[in-house]
This record gives C-alpha cells, structure tokens and sequence, in this order.
C-alpha cells in the first residue's frame, strides 16, 4: 500500500499590539520524500525564527519555494533572512518595477521616465526588491506567480496577470498619483476615504449584538491594490484542500472562486484548511464570498466543525481578527485558530511532536464590532 500522503502548516507569530504580519511554512509528501513551502516570513525577526523551525521541526535546511504574497514589508521582510540562511530551490513573487515602461502613461507626472518610475517602485516596496537582490547574489531562480502556474503542488489561483500590471499596480499606493481616467480617480478616491474612515474606527468601536441566524459583513467594502495582488494558493493533498490567501480581498478572492469553478472545482466540497484574509479583517471578505469558498451557513449552531481556519493576528491585538470575521467562519462549520504570540501547528499524517499541545479555538461571540 502506497504511503499516504501528509502535510503541515505552521503560522509562526508576527508583531506586536495591533501590528500583524505572516509568516509561515508548509511541509507536504511521504517520508523521506518532503516538500517545504514558505509563504511569507513576516519581520526579520520573524524570518529568523521561521529559519529555525524549519531546521529544528522538518529536520532540513532546505526549502523547495519560497512565495512572497505581496510586497508588503509584513510580509516580505523575514523572507530576506530565509534566502539567505537556507538553501532555496525557487523564489516566487512579483516584481512590480519591472512593467514600468508598461504602466508609465497612466500616471500624472510627465517627467516620470521609465526608469524612475522603476527607481520608485523599487525604493518604495524595499523589502521586496531586497529578495530579487539577495536571489541574484544566490542564484535562486525567481519566477511571478500569475494565475494558473504551479508551485510545487500548489496552483495559483490569482492574481491574473493583466489584471496585476493594469489595474493593481497603477492603484498601489506606493505607485505616483495618476491621471484623472474615468473609473481609476474613482476607485483611489474610494480607497483613500475607506483608509480614513477605518483609521477614525479604531480608536471609537463600538459594539452590537450577534446572533446565529444573522451576519453583518458587507459587500462594498474595499482593501488597498497591494493587498488585492496577494498570491492566492490552492493545492489538495488526499483530497483535502489547503487555501492560502495572504491579504487578498473581495476582488481577489472573486476571482480566485471563479477560476476554480471555471476548473470544475467546487471549493466548499474539498476545502478543509483556509488562512483567514489579512488578519482577519471584516474589509476583506462578504458573506457571498465565504459562501462559495468556506460553504453556505449552517441553519443552527450543532457544533460540529469540518474546516480549520488559521489566522495570523499580533499577541496583543484588539482589531485582528474582527469577531465579526470569526462568527463568519463558524457559521460554515470552520474552527478559528489565532497566533496571537505562539506558533500554531495544523497536520494531516505528519510525525507528532509531543510537546505542541491541543488548540482551543476561538468561539462563537454574542457581540460583533459595529460598523458605524
């Protein structure tokens, strides 16, 4: 009988009060014939610490792909320390400066000139452009991860790859201001006021009650384009599914669902591992997304739980993840699991490690974050 095949993911802790980030490894395959993936690395604290479990908890100092879900430096940072201590068979993530001379029109400035333009995208997403730098030296092979290509066994479910350069990249808000087109002012504009509206919240929440039967996120909130671009993974091992969506948003993870099912892969069925989107915030999913990822709402609260949601929240925050976002999950039949300080462990046919303990999930709350 042939092995059968396991994985693991591990969600190392990242940040401090309301700061977040994620860093993360995946181990998949049979003994003596390993896979490792390492999505995102958080600080460089964090990409120090991700560095020794990786050689203390899969016994290797090597790691097949490295992924950088966006270049956000919460994310990317750490990652500069994974390429430099371990061996890397390939690196994937995007590198925005090089479309440039593609993008160049749609900005306001005229003295922008390509290679400024690249300069600044460089400058300004630093600790992305710091992992090409450090894969040159190394001699890593790096690769963009656009819909449809595959990392090891997993598949990218997005981003599509015009709608990165075209539409994503003018909209970063590291990227200069652009021309008054049609639609792209808008859209800033509306980015820019949602930005401003949740800074006003965070000191100011309040709260309303919450009930099975009932949930209050909404559909026409927004994330910013850098989070939009995240690389969103899927891969399925034995016939369980694994998601990972870094800080994708309705956009994203829209088109994510609508690739699967365009694929004949109906999620919900096969899905039983999602990381929660961006540390879990309500401005990055809608009850009709998580219904056609996680699953459609269970009339009553039995109990019984079928999927397993990590997220990745900062040990003492007070806005990650929204319990909003957590009563969300549940209502599908998901047990939600924060780092908040400790490294939480999800495996399927993998060697024990006696000295992890059993994770209590997050419950149900009878009070949800308001909007206003």
């Amino acid at each position: 009988m042939a092995d059968e095949i396991g994985f693991e993911l591990d969600f190392l802790p990242v940040g401090n009060g309301d700061r977040s980030g994620d860093a993360l490894a995946v181990r998949y395959g049979i003994p003596r014939n390993y896979k490792t993936l390492v999505y995102d690395g958080g600080t460089k604290e964090s990409g120090q610490e991700l560095v020794d479990h990786i050689k203390k908890y899969y016994g290797t100092s090597r790691v097949d792909y490295v992924v950088n879900s966006h270049p956000d430096g919460d994310h990317a940072s750490g990652l500069s320390v994974v390429l430099e201590q371990l061996q890397v068979g390939q690196l994937w993530m995007h590198r925005p400066w090089r479309y440039s001379s593609v993008i160049l029109d749609y900005f306001k400035d005229g003295r922008i000139t390509d290679k400024s333009l690249a300069d600044r995208l460089k400058e300004e997403m630093s600790a992305a452009y710091a992992l090409e730098e450090i894969a040159g030296k190394r001699h890593i092979p790096v690769y963009e991860p656009f819909r449809g290509l595959r990392i090891g066994d997993f598949f990218v479910l997005s981003p599509e790859e015009n709608w990165y350069i075209h539409d994503l990249i003018p909209e970063f808000e590291k990227s200069p201001e652009q021309k008054k087109v049609e639609g792209r002012a808008a859209q800033g504009l509306a980015g820019e006021v949602l930005k401003l509206l949740s800074e006003a919240a965070k000191g100011a929440a309040s709260w309303i009650a919450d009930q099975w039967d009932a949930e209050y996120l909404r559909e026409d909130v927004e994330t910013s384009a850098e989070n939009e671009s995240s690389v969103v993974l899927f891969g399925e091992f034995t016939g369980r599914g694994i998601l990972l969506t870094g800080d994708a948003g309705i956009q994203a993870l829209t088109a994510a669902v609508d690739y699967t099912e365009s694929n004949g892969v109906l999620l919900p069925s096969i899905l039983r591992f999602i990381q929660v989107p961006h540390h879990g915030s309500r401005h990055n999913v809608s009850t009709p997304v998580l219904d056609r990822i996680v699953g459609p709402r269970k009339p009553v609260d039995d109990g019984a739980t079928t999927k397993t949601a990590f997220v990745s929240a900062g040990k003492e925050s007070t806005t990650h993840p929204r319990k909003m976002v957590i009563n969300a999950f549940c209502r599908r039949g998901a047990s939600v699991y924060p780092t908040n300080g400790q490294i939480i462990w999800h495996h399927q046919d993998m060697p024990a490690r006696p000295t992890f303990i059993p994770l209590t999930p997050l419950p149900f709350s009878s009070q949800v974050e308001a909007w206003d």
